[in-house]
């Protein structure tokens, strides 16, 4: 699936975000809380698109938190 280029630019936007997340294991600020729902809420609108794109073969993840 190819990306619009909106998507694409907002994606590469929150990458930062996404890395403290990543390497840090927690969020310091309140603008990237702020940030962080926002890439959710992209997240699950393009595997909403995804989805609807490549009906087959989607399965759920399951992400386990300790």
């Amino acid at each position: 699936m190819k990306l619009d280029a909106t998507t694409f630019r907002q994606l590469r936007l929150l990458v930062p975000v996404l890395d403290d997340v990543l390497s840090a294991g927690e969020v310091e600020y309140s603008h990237q809380a702020v940030n962080l729902a926002v890439l959710a809420a992209l997240c699950a609108q393009l595997s909403q698109a995804y989805e609807f794109h490549h009906p087959v073969g989607m399965e759920p993840a399951h992400v386990d938190v300790k």
